[in-house]
């Protein structure tokens, strides 16, 4: 009697779970449900649009993307449930977004290399604009890459140095006031606009009659950088772990020395990332090179004395011209600025991912 209430007892909680429906079990929208979607979206979208006549593309593709979100919180609610409807219309609101940051820098690129590589050849990039009108079609970028290079090598050299110094102070030793002060001016100088930089140094030029150079283009930059520099630097310091701090310190080895040879070359992967994204900030800069460069349209690979040019200056300069063939020069020079910051990117990753640490068992 007792073994048959046993069995029955252990054989009721199966029953009752084999007739509960299973959540494993329930309706689920296939893998490409979301393409599907999108498909279904744009095509309302581009009618829509044309219905309405409506001649922009930006509106049919902002009405698109609001039926994404709607078909796709319709669709997985009817099939699935409302909580994966909710899950689904998140994840669809962050993919809408990413489009939206996407699509105009594709857009930029697209229109900068379909306009700009026609004119860019070996031509282009050896040759200065020297004894060149604006309505011929000869002439090139050379003297301008020269000076950016130039003005913004000298930046580097200023920047760098102080930037991580100061960071290495900040964490290592940062305390009381002073370190608060300088936290303070260092956040103040990331926002500061770049016309400010030029006429700071512009005001120190009129005061000791000092002539324009591409050495005061790179003072600019300089205030523009350092606190670049400062804020990746202090943050890669940060990410260091302290137990690397307290077995150099516990081993007799000085602070100083702690610091040269285990905080920095741990963290110099972030470092020097952080160095060349201040760099390519600087890159573009122009407000400050009009000021205190004042361009030229003569090869000048003196930094210290003389009138200099760089790309932005260049671009501007060529469109303010007006003809087709400046335009195109100008293309072309947008075309060279945007690979010099994207080179320096790549070579940033790089670095970082060559000098990160190894992880492993």
């Amino acid at each position: 009697m007792s073994q048959a209430a046993n069995t029955g007892i252990q054989e009721r909680p199966a029953a009752t779970a084999s007739a509960r429906p299973s959540s494993l079990s329930s309706r689920a929208l296939p893998r490409w449900a979301p393409l599907a979607f999108a498909a279904v979206a744009i095509a309302l979208g581009v009618g829509t649009g044309i219905a309405a006549g409506w001649q922009s593309r930006t509106q049919w593709g902002l009405v698109s993307a609001l039926l994404f979100l709607v078909i796709s919180y319709i669709a997985t609610s009817v099939v699935e449930n409302r909580r994966q409807a909710k899950d689904r219309l998140a994840t669809s609101v962050v993919w809408v977004c990413f489009l939206l940051a996407v699509v105009p820098l594709a857009s930029l690129l697209w229109t900068t290399v379909s306009n700009g590589a026609e004119r860019l050849d070996g031509y282009f990039l050896t040759h200065s604009m020297a004894g060149v009108l604006g309505s011929e079609p000869t002439g090139g970028v050379y003297h301008a890459l020269i000076g950016t290079l130039e003005q913004v090598g000298i930046a580097t050299l200023i920047s760098a140095p102080i930037g991580m110094l100061t960071a290495v102070y900040l964490v290592e030793y940062g305390k009381g006031a002073l370190a608060k002060a300088v936290t303070f001016f260092v956040d103040v100088m990331t926002g500061i606009p770049s016309i400010v930089a030029g006429l700071f140094i512009l005001s120190i030029m009129l005061m000791t009659k000092t002539q324009p150079s591409g050495l005061m283009g790179a003072l600019a930059l300089t205030i523009l950088m350092i606190p670049v520099v400062v804020r990746s630097t202090e943050e890669m310091l940060k990410l260091v772990p302290n137990e690397l701090r307290e077995a150099s310190l516990a081993l007799g080895v000085p602070k100083w020395r702690t610091i040269l040879k285990v905080v920095l070359p741990t963290a110099i992967g972030g470092i020097t990332t952080g160095v060349m994204l201040a760099i390519a900030r600087i890159a573009g800069e122009t407000a400050p090179i009009m000021l205190l460069v004042f361009g030229s349209q003569l090869i000048n690979p003196n930094p210290f004395q003389g009138a200099q040019s760089s790309l932005p200056f260049y671009i501007w300069e060529q469109y303010k011209v007006g003809t087709d063939q400046s335009y195109d020069r100008a293309w072309a020079a947008a075309l060279v600025l945007i690979a010099f910051v994207m080179i320096l990117n790549l070579v940033a990753r790089g670095i970082a991912r060559w000098k990160a640490p190894k992880t492993g068992r």
